[in-house]
């Protein structure tokens, strides 16, 4: 078990969290990391790209000239694909990009990725977030305090102030443990995860 310093939002230390390692201090495994960052880019593409063939494109109903005797190539549709204005030869269809891999590769990224946060010594634990009202004047200064820009911050619940009070600031996402994910992970320099929400993540990722 590892030790890791919890903090109140006045950057003093109010407490110690023994984090299990096979989810805080796993070895880091970059293939899993890049196959699921891969996975969950893919599951983002639209795939609407569409062309449409020669039985989809307006026109073309009536045989432009004869079989035989004009002199020029055989011809039954002015919509051949030979033709201006023809239709598209296996031109896309809209088409879904979206691959999963195993759950246990999934749960392995995720638990490299949280590693590798501690071992860059980029997480930090909030005993608390307390906000009675919704400012982001407020929200705004805690990240000074703790010197971060880029953060990510997970709850271990639905708090409405919390999420409201970061969302007009720049490179700051908050989530629920049930969310959090590794493309996330990587993309954020700091991790904040709230007390509560630690234990969260443990009982998921080790079930």
């Amino acid at each position: 078990m590892s030790v890791l310093n919890v903090y109140d939002i006045e950057k003093n230390k109010v407490a110690e969290l023994e984090v299990n390692d096979l989810v805080f201090g796993a070895p880091i495994n970059e293939n899993v990391l890049y196959e699921v960052v891969k996975m969950q880019m893919a599951a983002r593409r639209s795939g609407t790209a569409s062309t449409k063939g020669r039985s989809e494109v307006r026109g073309g109903g009536r045989k432009p000239w004869r079989q035989k005797g004009t002199g020029r190539a055989r011809a039954g549709t002015i919509r051949s694909p030979l033709w201006r204005g023809g239709g598209i030869v296996f031109g896309p269809k809209p088409r879904s990009y979206s691959f999963k891999p195993p759950k246990k590769v999934r749960k392995a990224a995720l638990i490299s990725a949280l590693s590798l946060k501690v071992k860059e010594d980029k997480i930090l634990i909030l005993k608390d977030f307390p906000m009675e009202e919704i400012k982001t004047k407020k929200f705004k200064e805690v990240l000074d305090r703790f010197e971060m820009k880029r953060a990510l911050f997970v709850t271990d619940g639905e708090n409405p102030v919390l999420e409201k009070s970061s969302r007009n600031i720049k490179d700051v996402k908050m989530m629920r443990s049930e969310g959090i994910n590794v493309y996330d992970l990587l993309k954020y320099d700091y991790l904040v995860l709230l007390e509560q929400s630690v234990k969260k993540i443990e009982g998921a990722l080790l079930s």
